[in-house]
């Protein structure tokens, strides 16, 4: 096959990795638009079932991106003065620029093209047997055919921002601080023995109320460095070079499709899916896009029938972490619900934020029926079936809203 990948993520490279090794025949170029190096973001995370996966599908990867990780298996959470303790399973970090060099190498030397400052433009496609569409959540070829794939974006309420330090964290680390205009948290987590990140998520009202809407970067990560000073201890925040000297303070955009392929075009990645950063498994999920769309292309000879498996499969693999994530979400935004909870309370419900049953359930309550019952078996189950099932009542009501 003749592949043409728009876009030169961790989805693209994985997927022109997997390809490759399937068949060294297939003639694959991978087309960034922007220099190689230059990318968003600071760290990435995942677990150890992905590291799995990866071993089980090109163990030469898994291999690479195993030793340039970083792990830890506790979090801490700050709630004003107090702070509180919980281990945790084993979790991963590396560097999203790392990764993106380990997965770029790893392609070239399979003899997959990769090439920089190429920007691919709808109108201009090159001639070729496929055409995968990993060029991120703003994808130019998905809107050229937004009408056939029905794309959706719904914006989240809260504003955050991504950020780096240099303060390297041994857990993953939760600082919630308040205030005069409410409440501000930050994420953090290291992805190298040098480096970590750092995300800022905040009410619109704290945004505003605050001014981080107005300041300029140095005046902005100024206040945050005050704001945390409890957590950093001493060490800079670093943002990221903008033109117009602005911080780049976002509301996170929840994107689905209806249908994820049009005629040899198809989406990866977060061209076709996005689920808010508070589950920690964007990069996880595009890595599994590219293992799923290469398994379906090895398993059907027609491309449209591996294009039709490969969309069906990952909805259905979707459908609970997109109900996990859209809880997240809401979690945060509905944060004065939980915030004062003596911290370990806090902290454990924080950890079961992805539960549809969570909203619903007075927060103590919960947190003392989750310590009672947590461990039984049937009521993991009774919530794992929840989720999905919750998950297809609102698509069904948002599909008829929109009808």
């Amino acid at each position: 096959m003749k592949i043409t990948c728009v876009g030169g993520g961790p989805a693209s490279l994985y997927f022109s990795i997997l390809m490759k090794r399937q068949d060294p025949s297939h003639d694959i170029t991978v087309h960034e638009r922007n220099p190689a190096g230059s990318t968003y973001g600071w760290g990435v995370t995942y677990w150890a079932e992905l590291l799995d996966r990866l071993r089980e599908v090109d163990p030469e990867t898994a291999l690479a991106i195993g030793a340039d990780s970083v792990s830890w298996n506790a979090g801490v959470a700050h709630v004003r003065d107090r702070s509180t303790v919980q281990p945790g399973d084993e979790a991963f970090g590396i560097g999203r620029r790392r990764l993106l060099e380990l997965l770029a190498e790893r392609a070239r030397s399979l003899g997959v093209r990769v090439e920089y400052e190429h920007e691919i433009r709808p109108d201009d496609l090159p001639h070729a047997d496929l055409i995968v569409a990993g060029d991120g959540v703003n994808s130019a070829l998905r809107t050229r055919h937004a009408d056939h794939f029905g794309t959706d974006i719904t914006l989240g309420r809260n504003s955050y921002i991504w950020l780096g330090t240099t303060k390297v964290f041994d857990s993953f680390t939760f600082s919630f601080q308040e205030t005069d205009h409410g409440w501000i948290w930050a994420y953090a987590y290291r992805f190298s023995n040098e480096q970590s990140t750092l995300v800022v998520e905040c009410s619109p009202e704290t945004l505003t109320g605050l001014g981080l809407d107005r300041l300029d970067e140095p005046d902005g990560l100024a206040l945050l460095e005050k704001l945390f000073d409890g957590i950093l201890d001493g060490h800079a925040l670093i943002g990221r070079d903008r033109a117009d000297g602005t911080p780049q303070w976002l509301n996170f955009r929840t994107l689905t499709n209806r249908t994820w392929h049009h005629g040899n075009l198809v989406l990866l990645g977060d061209a076709a899916h996005t689920t808010h950063y508070s589950i920690g498994a964007g990069t996880t999920l595009a890595l599994e896009d590219a293992m799923c769309l290469a398994e379906a292309l090895a398993t059907h000879p027609e491309t449209e029938t591996a294009l039709a498996a490969y969309e069906r499969q990952r909805k259905s693999d979707l459908l609970r972490l997109q109900s996990a994530a859209r809880h997240s979400a809401q979690w945060y935004e509905n944060l004065q619900r939980y915030i004062d909870l003596p911290p370990e309370q806090m902290f454990a419900l924080l950890g079961q934020r992805h539960s549809p049953l969570l909203p619903y359930v007075p927060p103590q309550l919960y947190y003392r029926l989750d310590r009672a019952a947590g461990r039984l078996e049937a009521l993991r189950r009774f919530k794992r079936w929840l989720g999905p099932l919750l998950a297809r009542t609102s698509q069904s009501r948002a599909l008829a809203a929109r009808e």
